[in-house]
């Protein structure tokens, strides 16, 4: 879809261990270049040794993907020919105890997927006011229970600060009437909370919204986009931006519907059940992108 020749310049926007970008590297060749970002510092190491023998010219910064012009503009990139965001966190993150984003391993509450941010998960389950806490889970975690969780929450750390992921999966527990380990429902009781708190403490839905508005002034013309994500929210983001660009005549949307995973791939990677790929293609419409015509 992301249609690669030889000789482009190509991003990938969720670095992670290279996967996609020994792919991208593949198809642009020696004569092309791939640009990773990604904000954890020890996927990137990781995936500078991926890259070695890929055969490609590659650069690979530390960056989340809303600052991508901010990067082409330091690297003197006036434009790339396909941009590739796989959206949410990597497998081995979500195994990683240091970054709290398990409910099945007890580990500091953090959820930081880049240690430079503030505000740790912990900060937001202790600080937010009950109301503000209860929309955030709501909003981000699709939680239909968001404020009897959030209610208990903040009536416990009264007594004292949550700063443990298995201090939150016990109060969400509680909350619910239900045991956490019992698996009596396909979904882990504490999956939407913590989906909530980690977008929010990574400020993902943000982020997003911040390299779909700037895209059409990075790609070049007959430049793709494509966006994978793995909920509501993201995939409901990605496809009111293409369409909002198809209607300024700057797209073209290339999937009428989001492509999504075989039965057979969803066997083999039970993770890819929830992904969404969607992707539009920039146009020759001429943008009035800070004087130069891009």
């Amino acid at each position: 879809m992301l249609a690669i020749e030889p000789g482009a310049c190509v991003v990938d926007c969720t670095l992670g261990l290279a996967g996609h970008a020994k792919m991208l590297a593949s198809a642009a060749g020696p004569d092309g270049m791939v640009i990773g970002l990604d904000v954890d510092p020890d996927n990137l190491a990781i995936a500078s040794q991926r890259m070695e023998d890929s055969g490609c010219p590659h650069r690979l910064v530390r960056s989340n993907f809303d600052q991508l012009d901010e990067v082409l503009k330091d690297l003197g990139i006036g434009g790339v020919d396909a941009v590739l965001a796989d959206l949410g966190v990597s497998s081995n993150q979500i195994s990683e105890p240091r970054f709290g984003l398990s409910f099945q391993v007890d580990a500091p509450l953090d959820m930081r997927l880049d240690d430079r941010l503030a505000d740790t998960a912990a900060d937001l389950v202790n600080r937010l006011g009950e109301t503000e806490l209860a929309n955030l889970i709501y909003e981000f975690g699709q939680e239909r229970f968001s404020r009897r969780i959030a209610k208990l929450i903040c009536r416990e750390r009264r007594s004292s600060r949550i700063v443990r992921t298995g201090q939150l999966v016990d109060l969400i527990g509680r909350a619910l009437h239900v045991d956490p380990n019992s698996r009596r429902s396909k979904i882990h009781p504490a999956t939407r909370t913590f989906q909530a708190l980690r977008i929010a403490v990574n400020d993902e839905l943000g982020a997003l919204k911040r390299l779909l508005d700037m895209a059409p002034s990075i790609l070049n013309e007959g430049g793709r986009i494509a966006i994978i994500s793995f909920h509501s929210l993201e995939d409901g983001i990605v496809k009111r931006s293409f369409r909002a660009h198809r209607t300024d005549g700057i797209y073209d949307i290339l999937t009428k519907k989001p492509l999504v995973a075989g039965s057979a791939e969803r066997r083999a990677n039970p993770r890819s059940r929830s992904a969404k790929l969607r992707v539009a293609k920039r146009t020759a419409k001429v943008l009035d992108v800070g004087g130069d015509g891009r």
